[in-house]
């Protein structure tokens, strides 16, 4: 059936597909462990009350996060389109059929950016390899590195034409390929630095702290922080999990797929945490303050952590290690799902989408490499290009991608018939009750609380 369905809808194209369901696991997962992962998750579990941090996360990625990788891998393998055709197939017309183009423009907008830092991912993971570890700890290292326009712009550079390169080589000896290899490596890297993280002295702490939940650090802000978290860990309403939906064969289990995925997600998210928290703790003498968000804590917190450990330069290489093969697992996501847009809208063959995704990701890409250097005196709404491109697309056109996709899936297309696509080869549909409730009256409030929390933060209105 899957078959002919596909000769069908892609006039007698036949559409790429993962080899079986590891293929997507392995690749959706890949999507969604990424930079996120390891700098935003520690950092956001550290603030806003550890382990009761954690709990709320795991209740939401459950609820929330499964019902919305369901309802996006179903509409993508029941169109056998990326977003945009997606969308278009239930809605001809009305402002509905723009969710399709915001969640086709999202992965557009990240991946130059996200391949800025995997540039300088790469930096780190040289400057260790060659012993540099104690210069890379130093005060101002990082600042300075990223206002040499020259030096980030080249790391950028080998960062993104190693994505092109294997999205060039299509889905399954790509995209797959890739992923299949280097999730393993992930997985053995972060048990390895766990271990070690955790079996520092004065580490125990940290343990503690983000394992054992303490209803005391609970706020609403645990909640809108760990709603938040979710959306970019687990690759929701950025056009991916359409995308990779698509190539997906009608007789491999969606539900139990997107089980696999949140599990994989989750223990990442949880290794992570114990990466990087109990060795600040050791690091800091159990300051939970001393974690940063964002860059600073992966570029300038974590080389001091190492420096003061023994094994400091192994350390150092295993992780950045590790960092880069997350860092490469979801720039390929990103950049697949938005060279499908093209071979999809246009009709363009893989090679010609892939060169003209390239022109884009180095031309935004500069801007954002640049923005620290060069080009650091042009600002929007107060931020470099990088922070901007950050937050339009994490704090504004992903909630309401995500906003559009539910209304799609509930007030147009109807559970019933996702329903449907779910139990394709499948006997019961385990999850129904919590899909359907979910997908009609919570997914679209908690999409919006992210929308007006984030916008009214970055304005200044509320204080995050």
């Amino acid at each position: 059936m899957g078959r002919n369905h596909q000769v069908e809808e892609h006039h007698n194209e036949k559409r790429s597909t993962f080899s079986g369901r590891l293929g997507f696991v392995l690749s959706a997962a890949g999507a969604s462990v990424g930079l996120g992962n390891i700098w935003r998750f520690p950092y956001l579990a550290a603030k806003y009350g550890g382990g009761i941090f954690l709990l709320v996360y795991i209740v939401l990625a459950l609820t929330f996060g499964y019902t919305m990788i369901v309802a996006e891998t179903a509409l993508g393998r029941m169109t056998q389109k990326s977003p945009v055709g997606a969308f278009r197939k239930f809605t001809k017309s009305g402002w509905l059929s723009f969710g399709g183009w915001i969640n086709a423009i999202i992965p557009v907008l990240i991946v130059p950016y996200y391949s800025v830092i995997g540039g300088w991912v790469i930096k780190y993971l040289v400057e260790y390899i060659k012993g540099n570890g104690k210069a890379l700890a130093g005060d101002g290292y990082f600042t300075s590195f990223i206002s040499n326009g020259t030096s980030t712009e080249l790391c950028f550079l080998v960062f993104t034409f190693f994505t092109l390169a294997i999205i060039y080589a299509g889905v399954r000896n790509g995209v797959e390929r890739v992923s299949s290899m280097m999730m393993p490596v992930l997985v053995i890297l972060s048990v390895i630095i766990a271990v070690y993280s955790v079996t520092r002295p004065g580490a125990l702490e940290g343990v503690k702290y983000f394992l054992v939940p303490n209803l005391s650090n609970f706020s609403w802000m645990t909640v809108v922080a760990a709603m938040g978290q979710m959306f970019y860990s687990l690759s929701i309403a950025m056009g991916i999990l359409v995308t990779f939906g698509s190539y997906m064969k009608k007789d491999i289990s969606i539900e139990d797929s997107t089980r696999n995925v949140e599990v994989f997600d989750t223990a990442i998210a949880i290794m992570a945490g114990l990466m990087i928290i109990p060795a600040v703790f050791s690091f800091s003498g159990g300051d939970p303050d001393m974690l940063q968000a964002g860059p600073s804590l992966m570029f300038i917190t974590i080389p001091k952590v190492f420096e003061s450990m023994g094994f400091g330069t192994l350390v150092g290489v295993l992780f950045f290690l590790l960092v880069l093969c997350a860092a490469v697992t979801s720039s390929i996501a990103l950049t697949e799902s938005a060279v499908s847009t093209f071979q999809d809208e246009l009709k363009w063959g893989r090679k010609k989408s892939t060169v003209v995704v390239g022109v884009i990701m180095v031309v935004l890409g500069t801007l954002s490499s640049l923005g620290y250097g060069p080009l650091g005196f042009v600002k929007i709404i107060g931020m470099q290009f990088l922070d901007f491109f950050d937050f339009l697309t994490n704090s504004v056109m992903m909630p309401i991608a995500a906003i559009a996709t539910c209304l799609l899936v509930s007030r147009v297309i109807g559970v019933k018939k996702i329903e449907q696509e779910v139990l394709v080869g499948e006997a019961k549909f385990r999850r129904k009750k919590i899909f359907n409730f979910m997908i009609r009256y919570l997914c679209p409030i908690f999409a919006a609380i992210i929308l007006i929390s984030s916008v009214a933060n970055a304005f200044g209105w509320i204080k995050m």
